[in-house]
Order: structure tokens, then C-alpha cells, then sequence
């Protein structure tokens, strides 16, 4: 495991950067980001993505199924928290009611290195429609599935953690590796089952309704500014125009979709 993401409270403070630097800007090239602006963050964890959206004047409400996590979050918004303008929800997002418990309809839904963890993507996307007010946009931002990383193995504590698309091997094989290195393979054996493409995720909102209205693709990954010193970089044209080939060299895209009309 990298040192990071041990150290929760560092883990927010460079969500919040990466955010205030590449989150808000690519979303903002489509959809203006104000002073009141009502954003939902689903798998919002310790809610660094959706500080950085408060510190622009917007209400935030983070759904987090991990309630530890969300206790974190109060610690570190702990004034934003007492004055109103963020809340938080520790519940499966597939039970919560927009009314009822959201509080009505947002105008930003942000999912942030979440959906490749999400069982029934497209189930998901779906019924986001639901929590989205009319014009509303969502942003997703995820490491594709082929990417060198993507089955999140820097995760590990053995040697495992540095090898380059080792979890594309079997799931037998796989699954037995990371035993014999004593690592827990549950939860990297569940994103080998959620992990998405490129390809997959575009089907989906195809298939759900929605039209595609920003996209980046990134070869080497905004964050990585924060977490190795590694300045993000958008990914090369010709390799992004290839399908299936951009999903092994693309380390994480940046996508914004709405409803179509």
C-alpha cells in the first residue's frame, strides 16, 4: 500500500487539489460551476472532491457507504458540516430517495474513481436520472480497466503492488497469486468483477440515454501531480482514437455526460 492512502487526512487534502486544478475546470469547459450550484457526490469517502466544489459557494451532499469514512469527513469539513453546507448520507446508494433523503435534485453529480467499483453499472447510471435536475450534468472520473493499474494492485503490501497489468491474468491465477503473497484477494478479486473499459462505459450511457458532453483522456493521471510528482499529461491523439488499444495506455479519463435530449 502506498503511503497515502494509509494517511486519510492527506488523501482528502490532495482529493481537494486535484479537484480545485482538474475537476472543476473540465467540467466548467461545459457547465458553469456558481455560487449555490447543488452538487451530489456519490462514493464521496472523506469528501476532499466535494470541498473543493464548497469553496466555490456550492452545497454538497456526500453518499458513502463506508460510514467511517464519513466520519472523517465531519472531522475534516467540520465547519462547512456545522454551518449547513455540506451533508452526508452513510447508506447503499441504490436504497436512497432523492426526495426524501438527497433533499430534492442536484444540479452536478460527481463520481470520482467510483464507478469501476459499482456492481451493475448501468443500473446506476440510470437511475441518476433521478437525482439530476433538468440540464444537469454527471462527471465521472476512472482508471480504465486495462490501464497498467487498474485492478487498483498498488494496493497491495507484497511485491504485487508493482506489476503492471497483473490482475488482467485469470481469476484462478490471480486469485491464488495474491493468497500465497498473503494479501486479501476479496476485494481485489470483486474489481476484477466491476472494473470497466472505455469501450463499456461509453455503451452504457449510450444505452441509458445520455449524450457525452466533455471527455478527456489522460496518459498520465491528473493526481499523480500529488501523489508522485508526476505533472498530468492528456493522452497522445492517435493512441486515443484507437479503441481497445487506448484502454492498456490510458491511465484515467475524465468524462462529463447529460441526459439527452
Amino acid at each position: 500500500m502506498l503511503e497515502f492512502h494509509a494517511d486519510r487526512k492527506r488523501y482528502f487534502d490532495i482529493q481537494v487539489a486535484n479537484a480545485e486544478k482538474y475537476v472543476i475546470p473540465f467540467i466548467e469547459e461545459k457547465f458553469r460551476v456558481a455560487e449555490g450550484t447543488r452538487v451530489l457526490e456519490i462514493g464521496c469517502g472523506e469528501a476532499g472532491v466535494l470541498k473543493a466544489f464548497i469553496n466555490r459557494g456550492c452545497f454538497g451532499m456526500g453518499v458513502e457507504l463506508d460510514t467511517p469514512r464519513i466520519e472523517h469527513a465531519k472531522e475534516y469539513l467540520a465547519e462547512d458540516y456545522a454551518a449547513g453546507r455540506i451533508k452526508f448520507i452513510s447508506k447503499d446508494i441504490y436504497e436512497v430517495d432523492a426526495q426524501t433523503e438527497l433533499g430534492g435534485l442536484y444540479d452536478i453529480i460527481v463520481l470520482k474513481d467510483v464507478i469501476e467499483h459499482i456492481h451493475d453499472q448501468a443500473k446506476l447510471i440510470g437511475k441518476m436520472k433521478s437525482f439530476l435536475k433538468a440540464g444537469g450534468v454527471i462527471f465521472f472520473g476512472f482508471p480504465p480497466w486495462y490501464m497498467p493499474y487498474g485492478g487498483h494492485q498498488q494496493m497491495c503490501f507484497s511485491w504485487v503492488k508493482k506489476i503492471p497489468w497483473v490482475h488482467l491474468l485469470p481469476r484462478s491465477i490471480y486469485g491464488w497469486l495474491l493468497k500465497v503473497n498473503k494479501e486479501n484477494a476479496a476485494p481485489f478479486l470483486e474489481i476484477k468483477d466491476t472494473g470497466i473499459s472505455i469501450e463499456r462505459f461509453e455503451k452504457i450511457c449510450r444505452q441509458e440515454g445520455y449524450e457525452i458532453e466533455n471527455k478527456t483522456h489522460y496518459l498520465i493521471n491528473p493526481i499523480y501531480e500529488w501523489k508522485f510528482g508526476w505533472k498530468g499529461r492528456k493522452q497522445i491523439g492517435l493512441v486515443k482514437a484507437i479503441p481497445y488499444l487506448r484502454d492498456f495506455l490510458t491511465t484515467c479519463v475524465y468524462y462529463l455526460i447529460k441526459v439527452k435530449r
